[in-house]
């Protein structure tokens, strides 16, 4: 498989390939591409260890780099998720935050890794898109919520 011209390189402690496994099991077009282990001891490491795994997310090629706790995550960089409806929003929200994840606000949450997530309905993008009362309305219903709520989105945008 030839590597992608861009590439999203996500940091990780140690567990690049495990955070990779997760993201393919949930996500639709996603997958576990390549394993590429060490093949020398390095700073965080040992030969023969995980250093980088490709993989893809909801069609956006990514590299994990196993390259130790120097760095955290922020919320600076997440994965939007647009989903068409309330059970695709939960399956994705309670499948992240199950696996222990964390939950955050206006449809954001967080992986067992750090990874920040937007599960966004696209009814919520298109409300915010359309401008005016309608978007304002579906935009104060968001600021109250934690998993968005499609049913109250759609009663936000009728007033």
């Amino acid at each position: 498989m030839p590597t992608p011209k861009n590439t999203i390189c996500i940091w990780y402690d140690k567990d690049a390939e495990a955070a990779a496994r997760f993201y393919a099991e949930i996500f639709p077009d996603s997958s576990v591409d390549a394993v590429h282990r060490a093949p020398s001891d390095y700073p965080s490491g040992k030969a023969g260890d995980v250093l980088t795994v490709l993989f893809t997310v909801a069609g956006v090629p990514c590299l994990g780099l196993n390259g130790g706790p120097a760095f955290k995550h922020t919320e600076a960089f997440s994965f939007q998720i647009a989903t068409d409806d309330q059970a695709e929003t939960d399956l994705y929200w309670d499948a992240i935050i199950a696996n222990g994840g964390q939950a955050s606000a206006c449809g954001w949450c967080k992986d067992r890794w750090g990874i920040s997530w937007q599960i966004t309905p696209r009814v919520l993008t298109e409300a915010l898109a359309v401008g005016g009362e309608e978007a304002k309305r579906a935009f104060e219903a968001m600021m109250d919520m934690t998993k968005i709520d499609v049913a109250a989105i759609e009663r936000a945008r009728r007033g």
